[in-house]
């Protein structure tokens, strides 16, 4: 009798383990609405999801890097909030990983130059002059690169990154390559490189 209760609950301990195990199926909760609990993510909502087949067609994702202090992701999450279309972004993301969705996905924001790089310096612009644009692109803005606009991301903004670049992708069906850092499409700031270094990790993590 013994052995066979420590059988049973042998299989039952066995049976319940790769359960826990099991990683979110981020694909799925990409495709949700409202306004979901996404594990690793520390998510604000100032704009719910609505039915992902009514939302903008988002082609590309551009990477930002705002010339504010740490804690003014919020602020100007809020602002874009307010006035969806004014310059900036539909998500932003804080120094410590918070990650706030400003704008509702069929609004466009007013971001991006045009997409007038068209010297090769960090990729191949044939396909991205005048055509990787603030119309078709979703931005993300990393803030937190003030006083010094060479500092990196933090370590929360690369971790929260790390699942937001899936779960975008995966909302709007956008292939690896049409990740893009502003720098590599845009003529910016000389000081440093704007997303280069967010939109090259999230090359390198793959699919």
């Amino acid at each position: 009798m013994n052995v066979r209760l420590t059988a049973m609950a042998l299989c039952v301990g066995l049976g319940a383990a790769p359960a826990a195990a099991q990683t979110p199926d981020l694909a799925a909760i990409a495709r949700a609405s409202g306004t979901p609990d996404i594990p690793g993510l520390k998510m604000v909502w100032l704009a719910p999801w609505g039915e992902v087949s009514k939302a903008h067609p988002w082609k590309n994702i551009i990477v930002h890097q705002t010339e504010g202090p740490a804690g003014s992701a919020r602020g100007g999450a809020q602002a874009q909030s307010k006035n969806p279309t004014r310059r900036g972004v539909t998500v932003w993301v804080e120094t410590d990983g918070t990650v706030y969705w400003a704008v509702a996905e069929h609004l466009v924001p007013t971001h991006g130059d045009g997409a007038n790089r068209n010297d090769n310096k960090y990729i191949d612009n044939r396909p991205t002059f005048r055509q990787v644009i603030g119309h078709n692109s979703i931005g993300v803005e990393f803030a937190g690169n003030y006083p010094d606009v060479a500092r990196g991301p933090t370590a929360a903004q690369i971790e929260a990154w790390r699942i937001l670049i899936k779960v975008l992708r995966a909302r709007y069906g956008i292939p690896l390559d049409r990740v893009y850092a502003h720098n590599w499409i845009d003529h910016k700031d000389a000081r440093y490189c704007e997303g280069c270094a967010l939109a090259t990790l999230a090359r390198e993590w793959g699919e």
